[in-house]
Formats: structure tokens, C-alpha cells, sequence
């Protein structure tokens, strides 16, 4: 874990090389109903210390909700928005390499590790908190998204020309929310239905708080997303809906372990 100062110094870095990457950065991940099913999944399994942290950060609002906030705010012309904080939403890991050995492009664990020492700092102000407590929601939620760990080729799919049910888009925008939409389903029945999936073997098996083990799951999820037919339906639908509810009920699972350890009494 990094602590306040290298933070800082990465943020000035990140911030830096900013121009550069904004034109290779993938796009939002999951939608916001994506980010709220991870969210409402993860509340359920959170521990008492993390959870009475969570009323006291955020009061009434619950994960599912802050859980977009950071794809929300990019709207905000600030240069904090749309430069500094642009790459915190993915990381780039090269096909048989791994995350240390990737090239410096997004850095969601730089972002991560210094928002969960701001959740710890009892000099923080309750406006830094709840930003930080809204990042690592959306950020280990980015991370379960496989075009997030991008192979530095594509800008994370976003190259990759396909049309689903006849409609043109990108191969990242059809994971981020184009397939979770076409199930029709609101973000609380989904949620509901996917933790009601889940059996204790995968909760023991997937709930790792090691964002290393979320990078190199994505990875090694991600090369069987790209198609050999660009035009996409039923048949892809029917390949993939499973692996993308999985990678939901993960990042349920991880968020909720992730805020336990942050809250964990020391």
C-alpha cells in the first residue's frame, strides 16, 4: 500500500502525461446500472465496522448510488476531471504480461491505493472521504470490466468496430452497457437475482480484496471477448451474458472484501 505523499507525487505524474493518454483511454465501464448492481451486491456483505463507515461517509446514500459518481462527474470541465482523474477508471496489461510489467497507461491501482489511505486518514475532511469511498466503489468496479485491463493496442476495445442487433458501436461500449441492457432487467432485480446465484464456494473463491488478482482475472477473461464476426446478437448474447453476470457477482464480492479491509479495526 502506497502511502499519502507517493500518492500525491503519482497524481502530479499521472496528471502530466495526462494529454497524452485522454486520446487513448478507454470509455466509461459498465453503465451506470453496471456500477449500481456491483454496489448493491457488495452492501450486503459488508462487515459491521465497514458498514457503519459507510453510513458515516455517506449517510443515506448507499453504494449502488455512489457508485457512478466518478463516470457522472466527467462532465465537470475542471482540468481535475478531465485530466487528472481520466486515467484512475482503467489500467493497461499487454496479452502475457503482467500488471508490474505493463507499460505507465490509467492507473486505477495507483487511484485506489491512495483513495483507501484517505478513508483512513483521521485528518481527512468528510468531503475528501466521501469522494474517495465513491471512487474505490466505481474504480474495483472498472477493474472487474476485462476491456478495463486493456491490452494497449485498442484503447481497451474502443477500436474494435462490431454492430449489435444491427446497431454500430464499439466492441468496449457493448460491455460497458450495450449487454447488460439487452437483458431488460432494472439494476435491483439484477443485483437480486445475481446474488441469489451466488453458491459459498464462489463466495469464498472470488471475494479477494488484491486488486493484482482482479487485473490478472480481466486479462485473462478479455482476449475471448473480441469476435470473429463483427456483426454481434443472439449467438454472442448467448456466449457471453454468463461471463459478464460472473464478472458483476465479482465485483460485488471484491468491493465488499476491499471495504473490509479498509475499515478492519487495526
Amino acid at each position: 500500500m502506497i502511502d499519502r505523499r507517493t500518492f500525491r507525487r503519482s497524481l502530479c505524474a499521472i496528471a502530466a502525461m495526462a494529454g497524452a493518454l485522454c486520446a487513448s483511454q478507454p470509455a466509461l465501464a459498465w453503465g451506470a446500472n453496471g456500477h449500481r448492481i456491483v454496489g448493491d451486491i457488495a452492501q450486503r456483505y459488508l462487515s459491521p465496522q465497514a458498514h457503519a463507515a459507510m453510513l458515516e461517509i455517506l449517510g443515506t446514500e448507499t453504494l449502488a448510488e455512489a457508485g457512478p459518481w466518478p463516470d457522472f462527474m466527467r462532465s465537470d470541465p475542471s482540468e481535475y476531471w478531465q485530466k487528472t482523474a481520466s486515467p484512475w477508471h482503467y489500467v493497461t496489461v499487454p496479452d502475457g504480461e503482467h500488471y508490474h510489467e505493463a507499460p505507465p497507461q490509467g492507473d486505477s491501482v495507483t487511484a485506489l491505493a491512495g483513495f483507501a489511505e484517505t478513508l483512513r486518514d483521521p485528518d481527512a475532511s468528510l468531503a475528501d472521504k466521501q469522494a474517495a469511498l465513491r471512487f474505490i466503489v466505481h474504480i474495483v468496479g472498472d477493474l472487474q470490466q476485462p476491456l478495463h485491463a486493456g491490452n494497449g493496442t485498442d484503447r481497451g476495445g474502443n477500436d474494435v468496430q462490431v454492430t449489435w442487433f444491427g446497431k454500430a458501436m464499439n466492441l468496449h461500449a457493448l460491455w460497458d452497457y450495450a449487454l447488460l441492457d439487452s437483458q431488460e432487467l432494472s439494476y435491483s432485480e439484477y443485483a437480486e437475482w445475481l446474488n441469489g446465484n451466488l453458491t459459498p464456494q464462489e463466495m469464498r473463491d472470488w471475494a479477494s480484496p488484491d486488486p493484482q488478482v482482479w487485473i490478472a482475472d480481466s486479462a485473462a477473461v478479455r482476449p475471448s471477448l473480441y469476435p470473429a464476426d463483427p456483426k454481434l446478437g443472439y449467438e454472442y448474447n448467448y456466449k457471453f451474458k454468463g461471463v459478464m453476470e460472473e464478472r458483476l457477482q465479482k465485483g460485488g464480492l471484491r468491493l465488499a472484501a476491499y471495504l473490509n479491509k479498509v475499515f478492519a479495526p487495526e
